[in-house]
């Protein structure tokens, strides 16, 4: 299936048909300018402000829907009108705030057929058509753009959280084995020191029992012996 053209591509041939059958109807630089700058200008604030961001590119993803319709088929009945009391047009373009508006200044106008409100294209308008889907286009990717980033920078931003609570937990865990292991060589340093300064136990000393009384010879007995083994001599 080949790919749908651009809006850009639509807009560019929609430009080209309508300068073929008016002449006239081409615009300086300066005025389409204006007019891109007016376009822009409806969308944020006139869009974006007032409505939630979702809401608010639901409903330029609509605009942009009508715009390159008719731009592929200008000559298309069904593409050059929209009724607002269709559920989805009701839901995206007249509920929100400022959407309307731009359909609008694309060249859209309310008008009642067979008693039935429509807001039907006015082919003057043209130009507006192109610039405005234009607009609406690059608005839309820039955004889708700004939000794929933004969803990669909030997966960085958690796995970041989740690295910090893990270093935190770890660091923890590092704390409290540290100071058990400060806790236990404190211990251990304690009972080895109670164990040094305890008294030692009694032990008994060498026999220290007096030394039996030894006679020196000789002792207790006089020169002049009475023992009966030692014979006296006269001088």
């Amino acid at each position: 299936m080949a790919d749908r053209p651009s809006s850009e591509v639509l807009a560019a041939a929609a430009a080209q048909r309508l300068r073929s059958g008016n002449p006239n109807s081409s615009i300086s630089e300066e005025q389409e300018y204006e007019r891109r700058l007016h376009f822009r200008r409806l969308i944020d604030p006139g869009i974006f402000r007032p409505n939630s961001r979702d809401q608010a590119l639901a409903s330029l993803k609509t605009l942009l829907k009508i715009a390159n319709n008719l731009l592929r088929e200008p000559d298309n009945p069904q593409f050059q009108q929209f009724k607002p009391t269709n559920d989805l047009i009701k839901r995206q373009l007249m509920d929100p705030k400022g959407t309307l508006e731009y359909a609008i200044a694309l060249g859209f106008r309310a008008e009642v057929k067979d008693f039935q409100p429509y807001y039907v294209f006015n082919p003057r308008h043209m130009t507006d058509l192109r610039i405005g889907a234009t607009i609406l286009g690059e608005v839309i990717d820039l955004e889708e753009k700004k939000y794929e980033r933004s969803k990669l920078s909030r997966a960085e931003e958690k796995a970041a959280a989740a690295a910090a609570a893990q270093n935190v937990k770890l660091a923890f865990l590092d704390d409290r084995k540290t100071r058990a292991w400060r806790d236990s060589r404190e211990k251990a340093r304690r009972s080895a020191c109670e164990a040094h300064q305890a008294p030692s136990s009694a032990i008994p000393d060498k026999d220290m029992s007096p030394l039996p009384e030894s006679v020196m010879p000789g002792v207790g007995y006089s020169l002049a012996s009475t023992d009966p083994d030692v014979e006296q001599h006269d001088d």
